[in-house]
């Protein structure tokens, strides 16, 4: 099935948005959720021409807000000509059905809208499969909208038994066929994925997951420290598809980078539940680097929502180093050094400028060091290729000589650790433990 959801056509589109405000929220939240709705409907081409919101003890069943404000928006939208109304919450399909005949015009929820972004971003075939399996999941419950001849086929010889299956139900069978051949297909991605973490497993490199908000910066981060060529762009979900890259760190210690596609509130499960494949890379993964935006007015909401994702995932008790970025967009010095000192480990940067990288790549060294082993070594002067070979591989803490042989304390990769066996005078981790 290759024609899904097309929410946006080639033509800009004016969007109204629709919120709604729960006595358990603050009034700054549903402000904030807009704005982010507004930037994601942007993201997918959209002219916002306007918005509004309704206070509510509980939504309405059949219309998700009142009636009654349902009618006033709709009028309003008449007005300015907009063409499609896009809600801040997921919308059950008897809603969006309901809503279509008050406004009598596109009805789009924030699920749709980011089913959308993710359709238009996707490059590989992994990230492709994925979306398609995200929207046609989506798509399944709601078909009677897009349907008005639900006619019955005809049955076979003689027509007995009646009519046949009717053009809802024939559809209904041929996303569920294709939802299960999607699913098939992306089992084969993740014993790929397992294939290739197991050569990486050979060489013993560790793996650290740039996790965090979307738009926080973090391909920006990649692409600062490996010269990877990520999109980067001021816009949400500019990269969907997973990137990683090899880094070697001043310590002479090599570590593989992922740039994971970007969290957000909200975010359905049923896109988290699509995207396990990619978010398989946060889930191995030795270390979590969760960049935050500190730039942002809500910055520890993003957090809390970035949180909540990992949560979901099953990778929320992994080592994690916060990194702030965006720093040179930070007017006080007072901001970050909060955010350091209540945030551990933690690091201040800018992705853009490279400011603070000296200290990110001395931490993110710190965090892999015990991958690492710490052994005291005796090499004859003479090994020139010998210490030259552990200077490449290794970090050496501390160096002396002693007549003809040099003494080092150094930190080695497990997978290196034969080559200097014939040399070695103790491990330095067990000795630290006796």
């Amino acid at each position: 099935m290759k024609t899904l959801l097309d929410t946006f056509e080639k033509t800009t589109e004016r969007a109204f948005l629709i919120g709604a405000q729960f006595k358990a929220r603050n009034s700054w939240e549903i402000k904030d959720s807009l704005s982010e709705l507004s930037q994601l409907a942007e993201t997918a081409g959209a002219e916002i021409v306007g918005q509004g919101f309704q206070k509510l003890d509980t939504l309405h069943p059949g219309t998700f807000i009142g009636k009654g404000k349902a009618h006033e928006f709709a009028e309003q939208c008449q007005v300015e000509n907009v063409d499609t109304i896009i809600f801040d919450d997921e919308l059950t399909p008897g809603q969006a059905r309901n809503l279509e005949k008050i406004f009598e015009c596109k009805i789009l929820d924030r699920t749709s809208l980011i089913l959308d972004i993710f359709a238009g971003r996707a490059q590989t075939r992994e990230g492709k499969l994925q979306v398609e399996l995200a929207q046609l999941k989506y798509l399944l419950p709601r078909l009677t909208r897009f349907w008005t001849h639900l006619t019955r086929q005809k049955g076979g010889i003689g027509m007995r038994g009646g009519d046949g299956e009717s053009q809802l139900e024939v559809d209904r069978r041929k996303i569920s066929e294709r939802i299960a051949r999607l699913l098939e297909e992306l089992d084969l991605v993740r014993k790929q994925r397992e294939i290739q973490r197991s050569g990486r497993k050979r060489n013993l490199w560790p793996l650290a997951s740039i996790v965090g908000y979307t738009n926080a910066g973090k391909s920006t981060l990649l692409n600062s420290l490996t010269g990877a060529e990520v999109v980067a762009e001021d816009k949400l979900f500019a990269t969907l598809d997973p990137t990683t890259r090899r880094l070697r760190l001043p310590t002479n210690q090599n570590v593989l980078i992922s740039d994971t596609v970007g969290f957000i509130r909200k975010l359905p499960h049923r896109l988290v539940e699509a995207f396990k494949a990619t978010l398989e890379e946060v889930v191995e993964a030795d270390l979590l680097i969760h960049v935050t935006d500190l730039s942002h007015p809500q910055v520890d909401e993003q957090i809390k929502a970035v949180n909540t994702v990992l949560e979901e995932i099953k990778a929320h008790e992994k080592p994690c180093m916060m990194v702030f970025n965006k720093i040179d967009q930070v007017e006080s010095a007072g901001i970050i050094e909060h955010y350091l000192e209540t945030n551990g480990p933690a690091v201040a940067i800018s992705a853009k400028s490279q400011q603070g990288f000296d200290s990110f790549l001395a931490e993110l060294g710190t965090q892999l060091r015990p991958i690492r082993q710490f052994l005291e070594l005796k090499i004859p002067q003479e090994k020139t290729q010998v210490m030259a070979r552990l200077y490449e591989v290794g970090q050496v803490e501390d160096r002396r000589f002693e007549g003809n042989d040099a003494f080092f304390k150094v930190r080695i990769p497990p997978q290196c650790h034969h080559e200097f066996e014939p040399y070695l005078l103790k491990d330095l981790e067990i000795a630290s433990n006796d």
